[in-house]
């Protein structure tokens, strides 16, 4: 792959080595050559870098198999998932999961990135729905924006949402964000 069509998630092979691109950003300076620069992590998750390519460099991408799993429970440092496909349940690091653990309640279905036979992502959904535990009374008063309050889900992720949401009401949270998108029906 050229390296102007690097993308966040991709994973690539630089020096040798497997990364996962984090971000990316593309420039160009009037007569000179554009460049892609791109923030990249090593998947053992130990070191993460910034590096440049000009935009016609050769970069090898590499083979990443992605498994559909099924969320059943944390243990300590590793997330159980189970492969719906033949109930076979699978250990990967909490590390993966980039801090977004409490997203996860035991409807939600990700995909486990595998390198080399060994996990290396879990790539959660766009948009989890999420049960509110305790959404604390609201209070009147002036607003200058949007009113909201902080609410908790059945995951302990505390979510701002509107005051018209209550205890028990299903949450539509974007998971690249946590922020509340909608309630769902």
């Amino acid at each position: 792959m050229k390296a102007g069509n690097i993308r966040k998630g991709n994973y690539i092979r630089h020096k040798g080595q497997p990364f996962l691109v984090v971000d990316t950003e593309f420039s160009f300076h009037g007569r000179g050559s554009a460049h892609m620069k791109a923030k990249i992590k090593s998947l053992d998750g130990r070191s993460s870098q910034s590096v440049t390519f000009k935009t016609g460099d050769s970069i090898e991408e590499l083979d990443i198999s992605s498994i559909e799993m099924q969320f059943l429970y944390m243990d300590g440092d590793e997330v159980v998932f189970m492969n719906p496909r033949n109930y076979e349940q699978s250990s990967v690091p909490i590390t993966l999961l980039d801090g977004k653990e409490n997203m996860l309640n035991t409807e939600i279905k990700v995909y486990v990135q595998i390198f080399e036979e060994k996990a290396v992502g879990v790539a959660l959904p766009p948009k989890v729905k999420l049960k509110v535990t305790d959404a604390p009374e609201a209070t009147a008063g002036n607003r200058s924006k949007a009113a909201k309050r902080d609410v908790v889900m059945e995951t302990g992720l505390i979510v701002p949402a509107p005051l018209f949401i209550k205890t028990g009401d299903i949450l539509i949270v974007d998971t690249e964000n946590s922020q509340y998108v909608s309630r769902s029906n």
